[in-house]
């Protein structure tokens, strides 16, 4: 596993703002223990910040622009850095304010230099269990019964339209066995890291073009994807599993045919994923739906923690998937 997955990503928002309320919190705790008054209170929380505030405003400055130094490190590795960086900082930020005429008291340097080390080590274990929850481990198996989801209907059906193929249109059967195989290959392999956005649309063509073999006219795709740079990075499988559920919950309940649009574009930064497709008011939809959606939110947390998101919406007859998740490019 890379080391970009363990090693909490300091230029992540949410990651950021994390740091800066339990960093904070265990400030505010600290001067709660130390004092015995609410005006006590107040000043030794003023007195800690005094020092504490430009330590951990200046270590995550270095540890931002240090981060693409920092991952290249082994897991371990990077969090000894890590900490030096942080202590490091320490000195420095320590030896100023103890030359500074505005500040004539402050804590001793081995105080400083203690409780970071505590407050650092508390934060990186913090993160080390953020990721045991959302641990790529548990993930995959989670992944491996969303997987063993894809419904045996897809598969025998698959198969009964490539035998009527056989005699007919053999070119046509041989490229759908094709497409077959290389579906599955995808599906049963490792799935953790992230992956350019062309592999993930490519997979998603040839599961629709077997959709496509059973439903024919049915289905309709339409594909908005003009304007999105191909090497943009997304966490695998994240739009099979809905184009499966729009096709499974969307274009079979139907009696005519229905259209399923998937539109990709960047914005800000940002990559954004809508997927829609024909709603019709049957009891399993949600409880179909659950399963994919879920997985998906945790995979997404997992890679971009705060910035990535997914909403869902039902108006006008339409079902509507839309992610949000940061510009990565390969």
């Amino acid at each position: 596993m890379r080391n970009a997955n363990r090693l909490p990503n300091i230029r992540n928002l949410g990651v950021n703002l994390r740091i800066l309320i339990m960093i904070n919190a265990m400030l505010i705790l600290t001067s709660m223990v130390l004092s015995h008054s609410l005006q006590g209170f107040i000043a030794q929380i003023t007195s800690i910040s005094v020092t504490a505030q430009p330590i951990l405003l200046f270590s995550l400055a270095t540890l931002y622009i240090s981060y693409p130094l920092l991952i290249k490190l082994r897991y371990w590795h990077g969090l000894l850095a890590i900490m030096v960086i942080v202590l490091a900082t320490c000195v420095s930020i320590h030896s100023l304010i103890t030359q500074s005429l505005i500040f004539n008291e402050s804590a001793s340097l081995t105080r400083v230099l203690f409780f970071a080390f505590i407050l650092t080590a508390i934060t990186l274990y913090y993160f080390y269990l953020h990721h045991r929850a959302y641990s790529p481990a548990l993930i995959e198996a989670r992944l491996q019964a969303l997987q063993a989801r894809i419904r045996p209907h897809f598969l025998f059906n698959s198969l009964n339209a490539v035998l009527s193929l056989i005699r007919s249109q053999p070119k046509q059967a041989e490229t759908a066995l094709e497409d077959m195989a290389d579906l599955f290959r995808v599906l049963m392999a490792d799935n953790r890291d992230l992956v350019p956005l062309a592999q993930e649309i490519a997979l998603c063509r040839q599961y629709l073009s077997l959709e496509k073999l059973r439903l024919d006219e049915r289905l309709i795709v339409k594909w908005q994807i003009d304007d999105v740079p191909p090497d943009t990075l997304i966490p695998p499988l994240i739009l099979q599993p809905l184009i499966e559920n729009a096709v499974y919950h969307g274009i079979e309940p139907l009696a005519t045919n229905g259209t399923i649009t998937i539109q990709i574009y960047t914005k800000s930064s940002e990559v954004h994923l809508v997927l829609t497709n024909p709603y019709t008011a049957h009891g399993n939809h949600q409880n179909g739906n659950k399963m994919a959606l879920k997985n998906i939110k945790e995979r997404l947390t997992l890679h971009f923690d705060l910035e990535a998101s997914l909403k869902t919406k039902q108006a006008n007859g339409e079902y509507q998937v839309h992610i949000t998740l940061p510009y990565t490019a390969k």
